[in-house]
């Protein structure tokens, strides 16, 4: 780290945070699954039991959901648990869980 910048741990995932002046637009969306997904995020697998558990937290905490929990691709290969919420600073964070983990980076 330094004065302008700060690596963070997120679930062994490196999370790097860079001072800027001006933070660039996040208004833009992809349509996945019928939600606008925002294109600027950063995604975390967890197991089924983790997310669960997360969930229960973040409903315990009022979190506001940008997409609220739900299971993305039904009955398909890349069936998946998602959600997504902002972080304090406005970053856009997406947790998951897959039905079946060999199918995580399948089409």
């Amino acid at each position: 780290s330094s004065e302008e910048w700060i690596d963070f741990n997120l679930f062994g995932h490196q999370i790097v945070a860079h001072l800027v002046d001006i933070m660039p637009s996040n208004s833009q969306s992809n349509k996945v699954d019928d939600k606008s997904v925002p294109p600027m995020h950063f995604g975390v697998i967890l197991n089924p039991k983790q997310w669960k558990q997360l969930v229960e937290n973040l409903d315990a905490k009022n979190i506001k959901y940008i997409i609220k929990p739900y299971t993305r691709f039904k009955g398909k290969l890349g069936e998946q648990h998602t959600l997504f919420i902002k972080d304090p600073c406005g970053n856009c964070l997406e947790f998951k869980a897959f039905k079946n983990d060999e199918n995580i980076f399948k089409k």
